[in-house]
């Protein structure tokens, strides 16, 4: 039997999360989308408690991620860190996802860290603020056209990088960054690696920030690797370029993020369909959970149809996140996660400020900034028609090279 209630071990995370979110990020939400690229100094009491809850071993509220370790059996259902992580980010993303994205330490560098990094590396960035630059130039959403490079030095203690990464989320703000880089560019996927560098190292600028549409409070930069040396130590996983698994070492890090990524859709759905329920009571349209829809208020039909799409964004999520949990492959069902809540939450988010009529349209409510912020949410860790061949080669069992 599918028991869809939040598991008792993740409850009090999920209430903490809550409570940050209307308490802490609610009220500041509207200030910093005005004020972008001003930093949230709210948010540094608000950081140490989730680090707190981070090191408790019951997962965290941001998008710090969880490590999957390959030598632990599977024994049934643990509801653990992936799940309780997801749970966390719906409820903060309710509060204001641009706010969950600018916590410290909290950044998608670190699910990257999580993913892939050994307990050398584990322990030794533990506390860091990673973000992750992956997107360049001229290269969107096909991770594998990277060309920033990764030349192994002449000693053969480091690698020295460069080229241009773009929308880098938190890339002036962090610690270190997440660097996708190519070995070999004749060898294609396989040849990708991710290293971490550190904030100061020569060679690495921040060259500017980007003004944007949505998610105004979390700064998004420019970064250049000009012969930016780092130590062989900082590459995440192996430093061998093994053809036969190609791509599948970086693409673990999206198994990990891509929930992530779906659960502040989720979030910000959730938000933008509860304030829209609120208004639609004080304008007198009812919605009747025991009527069909076509005998209800056109209003309150399309809110029903909003609700079941954002259940079926948060069913799938949860599955991906539980079976991230059991050590299960759940690169598909990240995926699809990813891809229906991307597409759910700019559906609903523009629904909802249409069916608010003028409040949804003007600052009285937060309505418009949902909607504004969401489209990110479809974008970002790959975008939807992405998602859609990654859906697609898994169902049909067909390679990228057969299937484009």
């Amino acid at each position: 039997m599918i028991n869809l209630e939040v598991p008792t071990k993740a409850k009090a995370l999920v209430n903490q999360a809550r409570q940050a979110a209307a308490e802490v990020f609610r009220p500041i939400s509207r200030k910093y989308d005005r004020a972008e690229h001003t930093y949230p100094v709210e948010l540094d009491m608000l950081a140490s408690l989730l680090d707190g809850l981070n090191t408790s071993g019951e997962g965290g509220a941001g998008a710090a991620g969880v490590r999957r370790k390959e030598d632990e059996k599977n024994t049934g259902n643990r509801n653990g860190g992936n799940l309780s992580t997801v749970l966390g980010t719906i409820e903060m993303c309710w509060g204001d996802v641009a706010l969950l994205l600018s916590m410290p330490r909290q950044g998608l560098g670190n699910a990257a860290i999580a993913s892939v990094a050994d307990d050398e590396q584990s322990r030794r960035f533990a506390g860091t603020w990673a973000a992750m630059a992956i997107t360049e130039p001229g290269c969107g959403s096909d991770s594998a056209a990277i060309t920033t490079t990764a030349t192994p030095t002449d000693d053969g203690e480091g690698y020295v990088l460069n080229g241009e990464k773009i929308f880098v989320t938190s890339g002036a703000r962090a610690d270190s960054v997440v660097v996708w880089a190519t070995l070999d560019r004749t060898q294609g996927r396989a040849a990708i690696k991710s290293f971490v560098v550190e904030k100061g190292t020569p060679g690495f600028d921040v060259v500017r920030l980007e003004h944007k549409l949505g998610i105004r409070a979390s700064d998004t930069a420019v970064l250049r690797f000009d012969n930016c040396r780092v130590p062989k130590e900082n590459l995440l996983g192996s430093p061998e370029i093994d053809t036969k698994s190609g791509f599948a070492g970086v693409m673990q890090t999206f198994d990990n993020t891509r929930p992530l990524v779906a659960a502040m859709g989720i979030g910000v759905a959730r938000a933008a369909l509860e304030e829209t329920e609120r208004l639609l009571a004080e304008a007198g349209v009812e919605v009747d959970y025991d009527k069909p829809a076509n005998l209800q208020h056109a209003a309150a039909a399309t809110y029903l149809r909003l609700e079941a799409d954002y259940e079926a964004a948060y069913l799938l999520t949860l599955e991906s996140a539980w079976m991230a949990d059991n050590r299960e492959p759940n690169s598909l069902q990240a995926s699809m996660a990813k891809a229906k809540a991307g597409r759910s939450v700019v559906d609903i988010t523009l629904a909802c400020v249409e069916l608010a009529g003028t409040l949804g349209y003007s600052e009285e409510t937060l309505l418009e900034k949902w909607s504004r912020d969401s489209k990110i949410l479809d974008i970002f860790e790959g975008t939807q028609q992405i998602q859609q061949l990654i859906v697609a080669r898994r169902l049909l069992g067909k390679t990228s090279a057969e299937l484009k």
